[in-house]
């Protein structure tokens, strides 16, 4: 499939993209690849391949709800400009 300058001028104008008249053609030559990618993509057999309308359909792997870590305030703390006791010293913000 090959688009001609009206067709793309048209997709312009539905995105609501203004295209000058010297931009067309450098635009069809893009669009034209992209459609040649899609028909490559047709090419793919993909018999016996069910379809996947989202990934809502995949059951996750759940975890168990567990501390893995923290336990060493010194050195998440290490490189905090200021700090009170195990927490980091902010400037205030409201007065």
């Amino acid at each position: 499939m090959s688009l001609d300058p009206a067709t793309v001028r048209r997709i312009a104008s539905l995105a609501r993209i203004r295209v000058e008249e010297a931009e067309v053609a450098t635009l069809q030559n893009e669009l034209n690849g992209i459609l040649a990618w899609i028909e490559q993509l047709n090419e793919v057999n993909v018999d016996g391949v069910t379809p996947l309308t989202g990934g809502a359909q995949m059951a996750l792997k759940l975890r168990e709800d567990v501390v893995t870590d923290g336990g060493y305030p010194d050195q998440v703390l290490g490189n905090a400009p200021d700090r009170i006791g195990d927490f980091y010293a902010v400037p205030k913000v409201v007065e």
